[in-house]
């Protein structure tokens, strides 16, 4: 099929929690992109990124589970697994082949290995003896806003629970990892600290509600995933960016003018 630059490229990309210090708020990992990125660029994001062919090629080989929606859904989960190890270090969505989880050393050490395959995580999987645990991932949203070269992205949520890894950012796409509470990103955000798509300050938004990964969870499994195209409208004397009512987001628009788009 050809490509055009209004063709939508899928993607994927991975909220993972882990549980707040001291029992407070769970802390979501964010990055901040690199300047130089065509999207997004020095926005504070969740990691992720573009389906590659190898990701769908690795999608054709695995089984699919009662109730996902079909290939399409698990390239994309693929997509998100390879780019949190690639931009992380962390290694989401992955065991070994007896079901053992997999340790710090041992996703250092398949990192390398992806850097050295072009990205493919097929040839790391062999190599380190590991299977792709796409059920670890819970879909939460699908957003495909009206932009030139537009992405339709699926959101998935994960868990890493104690969080006690070691993680370090890709510096070609990013600037830094951060662990932060939905609430203290939209905070700093807010300040001035930190800048916010906006895809990403719904998502928190809706986040922030939970006090946990498995509120969070049951209430995205209980979501419609119908697929999100923010429009404008002129409402009130101003012109507002909007996303349908019913799928979960308790605000669901912003002014035009203060909305960060890409």
């Amino acid at each position: 099929m050809t490509s055009t630059d209004d063709t939508p490229r899928p993607a994927a990309t991975l909220v993972v929690f882990r549980h707040g210090p001291a029992g407070g708020a769970p802390q979501l990992l964010m990055q901040v992109r690199a300047a130089s990125m065509r999207f997004a660029a020095g926005a504070c994001v969740f990691p992720g990124g573009a389906v590659d062919p190898a990701d769908a090629a690795l999608a054709e080989t695995l089984p699919m589970a009662e109730g996902w929606d079909g290939l399409p859904d698990m390239a994309a989960r693929i997509a998100a697994i390879r780019e949190m190890l690639e931009e992380t270090g962390l290694a989401i969505g992955l065991t070994h082949r007896d079901g053992q989880p997999i340790d710090a050393a041992q996703a250092a050490e398949a990192r390398i290995l992806l850097a050295q395959a072009n990205g493919a995580l097929a040839p790391v999987l062999d190599a380190m003896g590991w299977r792709v645990n796409a059920a670890a991932l819970t879909p939460l949203a699908r957003w495909c806003p009206p932009l030139p070269r537009p992405f339709d992205t699926r959101f998935y949520l994960a868990d890493l629970g104690s969080g006690q890894v070691d993680l370090s950012h890709e510096a070609h796409e990013s600037e830094r990892l951060l662990w932060l509470s939905a609430h203290e990103t939209l905070a700093q955000a807010d300040a001035g600290g930190l800048s916010l798509v906006f895809p990403t300050r719904r998502t928190l938004e809706r986040l922030a509600q939970f006090s946990s990964f498995e509120e969070a969870r049951r209430h995205a499994l209980a979501s419609p995933l119908d697929t999100i195209s923010p429009a404008i409208i002129e409402a009130e004397g101003t012109s507002w960016l909007t996303i349908p009512e019913g799928l979960g987001y308790p605000v669901t628009r912003e002014r035009l003018e203060t909305a960060r788009r890409k």
